[in-house]
């Protein structure tokens, strides 16, 4: 069995920052099934902007919103206006072909990767 990368949207905007709420990162649904991901599904979210990475789990924000915000904790280490590459791993014992796709600086769905 292996982890591997399974679903991956490159080049995303963080659109909010909100310490104030419990925890996640709040992806816009219509990004969230173009992937695969589901709600409360785990994510590790790299900031191309600063090079933090970090683990939490997936909300899914209003459809074709746009919305990529980094909510609790996480917002402080990842800010509003960074870049970032949320991706979602499978332990399988089998190659998966990983759905990738990347968007746009309005978090808008560009092509698949």
């Amino acid at each position: 069995m292996r982890w591997v990368l399974r679903s991956k949207i490159h080049k995303a905007t963080v659109t909010e920052a909100d310490v104030r709420y419990v925890g996640s990162i709040t992806i816009d649904q219509e990004l969230m099934e173009r992937v695969g991901f589901w709600p409360g599904e785990k994510v590790l979210v790299v900031s191309n902007t600063t090079g933090q990475r970090l683990e939490t789990y997936v909300i899914a924000g209003e459809r074709g919103s746009g919305v990529m915000c980094m909510n609790g904790a996480a917002a402080l280490l990842i800010k509003r206006g960074e870049e970032i590459i949320v991706m979602g791993f499978e332990l399988v014992d089998a190659p998966v072909t990983p759905a990738v796709i990347l968007v746009d600086g309005d978090n808008k769905f560009l092509r698949n990767l």
